[in-house]
């Protein structure tokens, strides 16, 4: 054994090998730290530059447009109070944008969120004809081009005269996102063990009784980011909020006012900063007040081997 060995050691050119694992684990490790900061500033640069010009007074963005810093005496609050200001007193009325996107929403994740859990559960769990091309029609329609029906929409919404209602865009938005969040809750749904569904059965649940206390607690981080995911498209969206409410100032949502903000000469470009903030501030808050939601409810402890 040890001949052969020797005989392989000699054989071996000497000065010539090359230990290509070695290599790229030591590329990775250097090249690692570079991405992630490289992608850290791509997404924080924007916004901090964003939040910094809409603290700072016009007088002092002329004299300095590219200051990436200021001090406290250059601090001005008066840009998010023209900015939340009601019309009257001559602001934007942000605060009423704001209230309207929010009741949209939350509206919005609580109706979707009550058609797409037994829904997708449905889906995930019974048997029944057409099961699998339903699942495929849920998708497709999702896939569905949003401006191909707004003409459709506003002329119907038009004569049954719900267009420059929040009711209307409510409609709107549930029926938009309803399939989606079925598809997305679905396949969660069929990764939670049928064993625990099977002896709760045992136990005496009913099947409305299983999925309440079993399936849907187990279910909680995809119902949580489900509802932020809702929320996120019901805060932002914009095409359906400009055909519906543009005639009714009192009905806009945040986006729609932000658009008008942008496409006006006469706003200051630190008004229409401020205004950016207000409208991705909450997404931010949101997403990490339900952190701990997204990874509290998965399903450790859950089935014993």
């Amino acid at each position: 054994m040890s001949a052969t060995t020797d005989a392989v050691t000699e054989a071996r050119p000497a000065g010539r090998g090359f230990d290509r694992d070695g290599f790229e684990n030591a590329l990775f490790r250097i090249l690692r730290p570079i991405v992630i900061v490289l992608l850290v500033l791509a997404a924080v640069v924007p916004f901090y530059y964003m939040v910094l010009l809409s603290f700072r007074s016009l007088d002092s963005l002329l004299q300095n447009p590219g200051a990436l810093w200021i001090t406290i005496e250059e601090l001005d609050f008066s840009t998010y109070l023209d900015v939340l200001a009601p019309v009257d007193a001559g602001g934007q009325g942000f605060i009423v944008f704001m209230r309207n996107s929010l009741l949209v929403a939350l509206a919005t994740v609580v109706l979707t969120l009550l058609v797409s859990i037994p829904g997708s559960y449905a889906v995930s769990r019974l048997a029944f004809f057409g099961r699998r091309q339903v699942s495929g029609l849920f998708l497709a329609v999702y896939f569905f081009p949003a401006i191909l029906l707004a003409v459709p929409l506003f002329v119907f919404f038009t004569q049954i005269g719900l267009r420059g209602s929040l009711v209307g865009l409510l409609i709107v938005y549930v029926s938009q996102v309803a399939a989606v969040s079925i598809y997305t809750l679905r396949n969660y749904f069929a990764t939670i063990p049928v064993s625990l569904e099977e002896a709760a059965a045992l136990d005496g649940c009913t099947r409305f009784q299983i999925m309440r206390r079993v399936s849907i607690p187990l279910a909680m981080p995809a119902i949580v980011s489900n509802g932020l995911f809702i929320f996120m498209i019901a805060w932002n969206e914009f095409l359906f909020a400009l055909l519906f409410l543009v005639e009714k100032r009192d009905s806009w949502t945040v986006s729609l006012g932000l658009s008008q903000l942008s496409g006006s000469i006469e706003v200051p470009t630190t008004v229409l900063m401020a205004g950016s903030v207000i409208l991705t501030l909450p997404i931010i808050i949101l997403f990490f007040a339900s952190e701990r939601l997204l990874v509290g409810g998965l399903t450790a402890g859950a089935e014993k081997g």
